[in-house]
């Protein structure tokens, strides 16, 4: 029985090895290779350079200084191992603090907060003609899925997240789609196994899958890559500091645009300030002001596919977060990525880090460390004498 059982454990491995150098199993092997996802993840990628072309440096506050985090938050700070916290009030950097050997260029992943960007490149290409309307249907960009020739598939299916796509979200296991998405190869591959699963636009559900086939449609609709489009239409025009990186598939591939844009707190920043000023960027449209305003709106004639509630927290690839007294559009990130848009008190605020809670919070649908980097904003401007508080004392609790 010993020998049976040790015959049957080397076939086994001999099996396990065969079957993980096939190609089919590349992405196994790099999801072996490199564990989880990471914020540094552009260091094994395959990337493509977004060009700043234009760079011109924030205003600083009068009242700028580098260590401003209350004490009271310090030990969240640390336990969710923050490394950039920032903040821009009236489109000067009032704070920013970093940890972890990470400083004012350095690079992190966006995460899911660069399916916003998506978003923007959409308003963008139907302002420049190459989009009529995002009630254009899928097919007619992308004829070579077959299995999504259904005029109901729009892109606004795509953007608000209502596709009905038979994407698995789940990011807990090796031999799923979105653990394919993230290690694999060959996105355009995974786009190919899409099927409906049901009636587009009746019901939100987050996917992933959907941004990257919404990235497809741009790409053919442009006819340009999504790194050289972000670069001319809205990199360039908001001045960003230094050059990004969008992570491909592959060489001279197509960008993970549902997960990986890699840049720093600051030129994040100007994301957040391009929604805070409704698209323009120095006297310019940058983005269709009436485009982002349904875009950080919630799609409400949607219901939530796991609750069965009315959307109220999704927009155009925007979350949306109502938090004492402020309608809060905001970017973000499964580690803990965050891009917080505050129109009332003309503030945006970056926190970028290697962790977040894992409780999640109703009605919002956000994690409760969302919160945290909340608070702190507000008590910080809050404390600034040199910043116009009169909006923050009459929102918040003194």
């Amino acid at each position: 029985m010993k020998k049976i059982l040790k015959v049957t454990g080397i076939i086994s491995a001999i099996a396990l090895i065969i079957f993980l150098m096939l190609p089919v199993s590349y992405y196994i092997r790099q999801a072996l290779r490199h564990g989880t996802p990471d914020i540094d993840d552009y260091q094994f990628f395959e990337n493509r350079t977004v060009k700043a072309k234009a760079p011109k440096p924030w205003k600083f506050s009068p009242d700028y200084v580098t260590d401003t985090i209350p004490g009271k938050y310090l030990s969240d700070f640390a336990k969710y191992e923050t490394v950039a916290f920032l903040i821009v009030k009236d489109t000067a950097i009032v704070t920013e603090k970093y940890w972890s050997g990470y400083g004012e260029r350095s690079l992190s992943n966006s995460f899911s907060m660069s399916k916003s960007i998506v978003s923007l490149l959409v308003g963008c290409a139907i302002s420049d003609g190459y989009i009529k309307s995002i009630d254009q249907p899928v097919s007619d960009f992308l004829p070579a899925l077959p299995q999504l020739k259904n005029r109901q598939l729009t892109l606004r299916a795509l953007l608000t997240m209502s596709a009905a796509l038979n994407w698995d979200e789940a990011h807990s296991s090796l031999f799923n789609v979105t653990t394919e998405a993230y290690y694999g190869d060959n996105l355009w591959a995974l786009m190919q196994q899409m099927q409906l699963k049901g009636t587009p636009d009746k019901e939100f559900e987050y996917q992933s899958g959907v941004t990257q086939l919404l990235a497809f449609v741009l790409q053919k609709a442009v006819k340009m890559n999504l790194s050289e489009y972000v670069s001319e239409k809205i990199w360039t025009p908001i001045n960003a500091e230094t050059d990004a990186l969008w992570s491909l598939d592959h060489s001279n591939g197509m960008e993970k645009a549902y997960c990986c844009f890699n840049t720093n707190a600051r030129d994040f920043a100007r994301l957040g300030q391009l929604v805070l000023n409704k698209g323009r960027w120095n006297g310019r449209q940058v983005v269709p002001a009436n485009y982002l305003a349904e875009a950080i709106t919630p799609a409400r004639e949607l219901k939530r596919a796991d609750t069965g509630e009315p959307n109220r927290i999704y927009g155009f690839q925007f979350w949306i977060i109502n938090y004492k007294g402020y309608t809060i559009p905001y970017m973000r990130g499964i580690l803990g990525q965050y891009i917080f848009v505050i129109p009332e008190l003309s503030a945006v605020v970056v926190r970028l880090g290697n962790l977040r809670s894992e409780t999640y919070q109703e009605p919002n649908h956000c994690t409760d460390d969302a919160f945290i980097w909340l608070d702190a904003a507000f008590d910080i401007m809050k404390a600034s004498p040199k910043i116009k508080t009169d909006s923050i004392k009459t929102k918040l609790p003194v």
